[in-house]
């Protein structure tokens, strides 16, 4: 048996869906302590992503169960162990992953999900390992499959994923056009890894994919945006390409079947949980170690913290990630 005891925590929740500023509260609330197989675990420091907030917004309202306590993502230190677990684990970083929301100062998770953390790995690198790096790296490998030479299309190519998406490109092989907002992002994608990014839309950003890829159009396309931009990604891709959707940060989503009609592309969604439902313990803490092996390289590098709050601070936060409005820094909710 491990250690256990009565213990009250500050957590964020919401009971409702609508604009985070307004829905999202905190509260102490007692916790129970951890199970048969699982860990207590004190967190340390969790992104505010902008995944954290849409099913918040209710984008997900379909499939999320209210109350609910946001955040995804985020490291810890093992307090608790519950019985079955090995109290090797007690003080130990981890990530307590696809269990409970972050956003709360003990999250309790299964031990077999949690991972542990590389000493030399920093707080702030290990809290934002999830969510973006891995669905990066499984899009690239396993869902697209891609190929040494492949062309691939993004949208939102400044974004926290663009950025991975433009760093695995010299380390996978393919070729990356990034759709991006501004020049400034066009620098950035550039030197890290794509072979070309622009800020053209419409017919414009169509042309431009055309002469890159000698009239064919894309291999493959991946869409964090939705709406219109999604369906003018859909656009650059060649017939019989995939365009893969991966959010809706638009939240505005796309007709893919019309789209699929008109320009004879594939769709497809990907969604974390998916895989998590299939996948193996040992495949799972592999496809992070093939991360940590990247970032310890230095061929992989994650955005660096320019906003630092307490978690009772949480709407300091969101304020901060509203106004941060893409610019470089992620905004992280500390202890």
């Amino acid at each position: 048996m491990g250690e256990q005891s009565e213990k009250e925590a500050y957590r964020i929740r919401y009971e409702a869906f609508g604009p985070p500023e307004e829905v999202l509260r905190g509260e102490r609330m007692p916790v129970e302590p951890p199970g048969q197989g699982e860990v207590l675990v004190r967190m340390l420091a969790r992104p505010v992503n902008p995944s954290d907030l849409l099913p918040v917004r209710g984008v997900y309202a379909h499939r999320t169960r209210l109350p609910g306590i946001p955040g995804y993502e985020g490291v810890g230190i093992v307090e608790e162990t519950g019985p079955g677990v090995p109290r090797s684990l007690l003080g130990r970083r981890v990530l307590p992953l696809r269990g409970e929301g972050t956003w709360q100062e003990l999250v309790r998770s299964e031990a077999r999900w949690a991972v542990p953390v590389p000493d030399w790995m920093e707080d702030e690198t290990a809290a934002q390992l999830y969510i973006n790096p891995l669905t990066a790296w499984l899009v690239c490998t396993e869902v697209l499959a891609l190929r040494p030479g492949d062309p691939l299309v993004v949208n939102a190519g400044g974004s926290a994923l663009g950025r991975l998406l433009a760093q695995l490109a010299p380390v996978l092989g393919y070729r990356l056009f990034a759709a991006v907002r501004s020049s400034r992002d066009e620098v950035t994608l550039l030197a890290l890894g794509a072979s070309r990014a622009s800020s053209a839309k419409g017919a414009e950003l169509l042309a431009e994919v055309r002469e890159w890829t000698e009239g064919e159009g894309a291999a493959a396309a991946i869409d964090s945006v939705g709406g219109d931009s999604g369906a003018e990604l859909a656009a650059c891709v060649r017939p019989g390409g995939t365009v893969l959707a991966l959010g809706l940060l638009s939240g505005q989503p796309v007709d893919w079947a019309s789209v699929a009609q008109s320009t004879g592309v594939r769709p497809a969604l990907f969604h974390l949980r998916h895989w998590n439902a299939r996948v193996t313990p040992a495949a799972w803490h592999g496809a992070f170690e093939q991360l940590a092996l990247l970032l310890e390289s230095g061929r992989l590098a994650l955005p660096p913290v320019g906003w630092r709050y307490p978690l009772r601070e949480f709407r300091e936060a969101l304020r901060a990630e509203q106004a941060r409005a893409g610019r470089d820094g992620k905004v992280l909710l500390t202890r």
